[in-house]
C-alpha cells in the first residue's frame, strides 16, 4: 500500500474502523477444578444468546461484543459483559483467568457442549473435534479482536489511488496484505501480550514436557517462554498447512483442497492467528468468494490475568495500531515465509526469554531484540507521518517490555508461580477478578443501559435488570 497514499487520508478516518472483542474462559470452582455444570441457565439459550454463548464444552463461556466504531466502545462494553458475567456465576464459580486450563478431569468426564436438535450439527462437530485432538486441547482459551477498516474510508483510499480494481477486489487486497504481514510479524505479539507459562500435570504431556521447572503443587512451568498457547503444544492443526494468501481465490482453492484431501472437516477448522472473515461465516467459503473479506479476526490474545476482563485497553490500541503498519509495511517476496513465519511464533512462545533464541528473517537468523526494535521505532515513524500522537505512549510501553523482559505478562506471572505454583496463582487471580467484578457491578447505573436486549438477568443494587449496551 502506497505510503503517500494513505498520508493523503486524515488522522481520524486512518483510525476509522469496527471493533469487536470475543474472550472464551472456562468456568472454574474450589482450588482450580474444571466445573461440570451445565451451561448457566442465567445465559439463556447458547444458540440465540449473540453476547454469550459456548465454545468447545458446557464448561467454557465465550463471551461476544457487538462491534463499535471505537476501541474505547468496544473495550468500555467487553469489561461490563465480563464484570456481568463473571459476577452472574454461583458464589462457588469463578472464570479461569489463563489461556491454558485449570485442573482438569478424566478425558470422558469434560463436558462438550449440549444442542437441541436445531443445533445438532454443531455438537457432533464437536465431538469429531475431540477424537481428532483431543478433549484436553479444546480446553485452551483465549481473546479474540475483529477489525475492519470503515468502508467509505477505503472507498476514499481507492480513488486516490486510482485503482482499477472493484471496491470488494480492493478491500480484499487491503485485508490480504494486513494478513500476510500480520502472520510473517505476530511473533511480536506473542512476546508483548503472551501469559500463558504454567501447566497443571492433568494437561497434555506435550505441553508439560515443554516446561523446564515444576512447583510443589502438581504443576510444571516455563522459565524460558510467554506462551504456550501459541507454542508447537498449543491447539493447531495436525499438519502444518500454508494456504496461499496471494488472492481470495487462490486461498479459497487451497483450502478446498486441504478439505478435499480429508486434512480439515470444512474451512472453519483452519486454525490460523489471523483468520479471514465473510459476511456468512456459517457458508465460509462460498460467502468468502461472492461477497469477499469483511473483517478480520486475530486470534493471538492469551487471556491476561491481572485484568478482570482478560484484556488491557492500551494492548488492544497496540494491536490497531500494528494492524495499520501491516498495511503500511512493504512485503518480502522470500518463498518460504509461511513456514518461516510459523517457525518464528513457536520459537517466541516457548524462548523469547532465553537471550540465545534467534528469529529467521528471510532465511537470516538475527536476535529478537534487533528485530522487535526495528518494528517499533518504524511504527513510532508512520505515527509522526500520520499524525498519531496518541499512539507514542503505548509504542513507549512496548518499547520499555523489549528491552527489559520483566515487565512482560509473561514474566510477572513467573514471579507468582515461583513463589505460590501455577494453580494456586491463578486461584487467586481468578478468585480477585470476580471479586474485582462483583464490585463494579454494584457501582454501575442500569439506568444507564439502553435497550441493546436482554441476554442475561444480573443481580444489580438488589433487583433484576436486563443488560443492556449503549
Amino acid at each position: 500500500m502506497n505510503l503517500l497514499n494513505l498520508s493523503k487520508l486524515s488522522t481520524d478516518e486512518l483510525l476509522a474502523g469496527s471493533f469487536g472483542i470475543e474472550w472464551e474462559s472456562l468456568r472454574a470452582r474450589g482450588e482450580g477444578e474444571l466445573s461440570l455444570t451445565p451451561h448457566p441457565k442465567v445465559f439463556g439459550d447458547k444458540l440465540t444468546n449473540p453476547l454469550i454463548t459456548t465454545d468447545f464444552s458446557e464448561s467454557q463461556i465465550e463471551m461476544i461484543t457487538p462491534t463499535f466504531d471505537t476501541i474505547d466502545k468496544a473495550f468500555d462494553t467487553f469489561s461490563l459483559l465480563a464484570d456481568l458475567v463473571n459476577s452472574s456465576l454461583p458464589d462457588d464459580e469463578y472464570l479461569w483467568f489463563q489461556s491454558i486450563p485449570c485442573i482438569l478431569p478424566y478425558n470422558d468426564k469434560i463436558p462438550i457442549a449440549q444442542y437441541s436438535d436445531e443445533g445438532m450439527s454443531s455438537q457432533k462437530y464437536r465431538e469429531e473435534l475431540a477424537k481428532k485432538y483431543g478433549v484436553k486441547k479444546q480446553m485452551i482459551s483465549g481473546v479474540h479482536f475483529n477489525f475492519s477498516f470503515d468502508d467509505d474510508v477505503l472507498r476514499k483510499l481507492q480513488r486516490i489511488s486510482n485503482s482499477d480494481l472493484s471496491f470488494q477486489e480492493f478491500k480484499n487486497e487491503v485485508y490480504l496484505k494486513i494478513t500476510r504481514n500480520y502472520l510473517r510479524h505476530c511473533w511480536l505479539i506473542i512476546y508483548l501480550t503472551g501469559c500463558s507459562i504454567g501447566s497443571h500435570n492433568t494437561f497434555t504431556k506435550d505441553c508439560i514436557h515443554l516446561m523446564d521447572a515444576e512447583d510443589d503443587y502438581g504443576s510444571h512451568y516455563s522459565t524460558k517462554g510467554p506462551s504456550f498457547r501459541n507454542s508447537s503444544c498449543g491447539y493447531k492443526n495436525l499438519k502444518s498447512l500454508y494456504p496461499s494468501y496471494a488472492s481470495v481465490e487462490d486461498f479459497i482453492a487451497d483450502v478446498e483442497g486441504f478439505i478435499e484431501k480429508g486434512d480439515l472437516s470444512e474451512a472453519k477448522e483452519l486454525y490460523t492467528q489471523i483468520r479471514l472473515k465473510p459476511k456468512d461465516p456459517k457458508d465460509y467459503l462460498n460467502s468468502l468468494k461472492e461477497d469477499g473479506i469483511q473483517y478480520i479476526e486475530i486470534r493471538t490474545l492469551d487471556i491476561n490475568p491481572f485484568y478482570q476482563c482478560g484484556l488491557v485497553r492500551h494492548d488492544m490500541k497496540f494491536l490497531h495500531m500494528f494492524l495499520l503498519y501491516m498495511l503500511v509495511k512493504d512485503e518480502s517476496s522470500y518463498e518460504k515465509w509461511q513456514e518461516e513465519a510459523r517457525i518464528n511464533e513457536e520459537n517466541t512462545a516457548e524462548m523469547a526469554y532465553d537471550e540465545s533464541m534467534r528469529l529467521i528473517r528471510d532465511g537470516e537468523e538475527v536476535t529478537f531484540k534487533s528485530w522487535a526494535s526495528e518494528i517499533i521505532n518504524e511504527m513510532y515513524g508512520m505515527c509522526e507521518v500520520f499524525g498519531i500522537d496518541a499512539g507514542r505512549p503505548t509504542l513507549k510501553m512496548m518499547c520499555n517490555r523489549i528491552r527489559d523482559p520483566g515487565l512482560t505478562y509473561g514474566q510477572r506471572l513467573l514471579k507468582m508461580i515461583r513463589e505460590d505454583g501455577y494453580i494456586n496463582t491463578h486461584v487467586k487471580l481468578s478468585i480477585n477478578n470476580k471479586r474485582t467484578s462483583v464490585n463494579n457491578i454494584k457501582n454501575v447505573d442500569p439506568d444507564s443501559y439502553k435497550g441493546f436486549g436482554k441476554y442475561v438477568n444480573s443481580a444489580l443494587r438488589g433487583k433484576y435488570y436486563p443488560i443492556c449496551f449503549f
